[in-house]
């Protein structure tokens, strides 16, 4: 029961604000950073340059659920791998 109740509320929390808070944008940490920059100096140059551009908004989306499923995969492993080990003895 308690497991049950645990997800509820992580998908409470994952669809409340996108129910509650309309019409606006969720923008990145990355976006929001380059804006504050911008403003605070605007003739600031970057140190480096990016050396791997996404082709499109669809692969960097891609790219970032596959990086979130391997730590998810990590994760779980070392879990299970504890919890084994906890009921071996």
């Amino acid at each position: 029961m308690n497991n049950r109740l645990l997800l509820f509320l992580a998908a409470l929390l994952i669809v409340l604000p996108l129910v509650v808070v309309k019409h606006t944008e969720f923008a990145g940490a990355d976006a929001l950073a380059e804006e504050m920059i911008q403003q605070l100096a605007p003739n600031y140059e970057p140190w480096f340059d990016v050396f791997f551009e996404p082709p499109g908004g669809e692969v960097e989306t891609l790219l970032f659920s596959l990086q979130a499923a391997i730590g998810a995969g990590v994760i779980g492993y070392i879990i299970g791998l504890y919890r084994g080990r906890k009921r071996n003895g």
